[in-house]
């Protein structure tokens, strides 16, 4: 047996054994929300259209507190020291600014290029007028595809690693960094990858949603863990609180789901043709781009703890600044904004099969000791 698989524990090769009935058929459960969101916007599109009105600087209130009780969870469950170790490891966070910065935006712009401006085009017809200008479907299909591939995940790959049991401290630390790094990058590079001189980034968008998605479950995270660790002790933080508070993540994001495909189902539904063809090259951009990461962390020597993570945090977009960008820019009923409606539609399918393709592959790559001292195995998953 090689040096590598010796440092594999067999426990966690089989991870996924150890899932709730719940977790387990969870690429079900998502379809199921999909459609569930897609019939409630068509049946009740009052509803649907008030819900998607409640919104701060086009961050929507509604999917805001649902993201809340999504991450709330995770962060409540990450050990800060090793936040604090992870960031003097910085290795897994430089291949994330590499991947996510100097590769993904451009390998974006070719693939859409190649299959929306080239291949698909002739399926693609059709102009549309963005501030008095004429522009063709395609080149404003190409515009959505651009911005989702230059607004790296900051939230839901939380969720992701969470459910790849991944070093969730140093996924933290991740989305720490590109969220910094997208407040300074985004205008720029889009500007230059638009070509477009008055690009008008939303600058409240991205702040706020790093606040509320990020900020506000980590904030609540610390205090709980501690205040709990000081007055109840850690076994009744791992027996009893983690007990109840498992399924509230995972509850969270399918009612995300149901919400976000409630408010953008009418677009899905009356251009599935389009949707089918914007969704190739987005499809394959996310594998594409998960691949190069995990096969980079694997010859950097990474732990599958880190490897994990930084694969699916460049595979991962964020689409809400992506939308707000390309209402901004283009309109509300532009095809830039179906496009970036189209990453919301494909991202959670595929970034649910990647999870599923990290957990069977866990032993391609070293492993971390067991944080046996972190959980008590009296009471919870050592994987969770």
């Amino acid at each position: 047996m090689s040096t590598r698989n010796s440092q594999i524990n067999p426990r966690t090769v089989k991870a996924g054994s150890q899932l709730s009935f719940f977790e387990k058929y969870l690429t079900l459960w998502v379809f199921l929300c999909i459609l569930a969101g897609i019939a409630l916007g068509r049946l009740f599109p009052g509803v649907a259209q008030t819900l998607d009105a409640m919104s701060i600087y086009n961050v929507s209130i509604p999917i805001a507190v649902c993201l809340f009780f999504m991450m709330y969870p995770i962060m409540v469950k990450i050990d800060f020291s090793q936040a604090v170790k992870a960031a003097r490891t910085p290795k897994p966070v430089i291949l994330t600014l590499v991947v996510n910065w100097l590769i993904k935006p451009f390998t974006m712009v070719a693939f859409a290029q190649f299959f929306l401006g080239w291949l698909f085009f002739p399926l693609l017809s059709g102009t549309e007028i963005v501030r008095g200008q004429e522009i063709t479907l395609a080149n404003s299909y190409i515009a959505g595809a651009i911005l989702l591939g230059i607004a790296p995940c900051t939230a839901m790959v939380l969720m992701w690693g969470y459910l790849s049991y991944s070093n969730q401290g140093h996924t933290l630390v991740m989305v720490a960094v590109n969220s910094l790094t997208m407040l300074f990058l985004y205008a720029p590079l889009g500007k230059w990858l638009l070509s477009a001189s008055d690009l008008t980034v939303p600058w409240q968008t991205i702040v706020l949603s790093v606040l509320i998605y990020v900020g506000l479950p980590l904030a609540a995270g610390m205090y709980s863990r501690y205040w709990i660790f000081k007055h109840k002790g850690r076994q009744w933080f791992e027996c009893n609180f983690l007990k109840y508070l498992s399924p509230v993540a995972i509850s969270a994001l399918l009612i995300t789901l149901v919400l976000l495909f409630a408010f953008k189902g009418e677009l899905i539904v009356n251009n599935p043709l389009h949707i089918l063809l914007i969704a190739v090259p987005l499809f394959i951009q996310t594998n594409f781009i998960f691949l190069i990461t995990y096969v980079a962390a694997q010859k950097l020597n990474l732990t599958y703890e880190d490897a994990a993570p930084a694969a699916l945090i460049g595979a991962s977009n964020h689409f809400e600044v992506a939308i707000a960008t390309a209402v901004m820019l283009f309109g509300l009923d532009s095809g830039a904004a179906l496009a970036t409606v189209v990453g919301v539609l494909i991202e959670v399918p595929v970034m649910l099969m990647l999870v599923r393709f990290c957990q069977r592959t866990a032993f391609w790559f070293p492993r971390e000791p067991e944080k046996a001292s972190l959980l008590d195995p009296r009471c919870v998953s050592p994987y969770r």
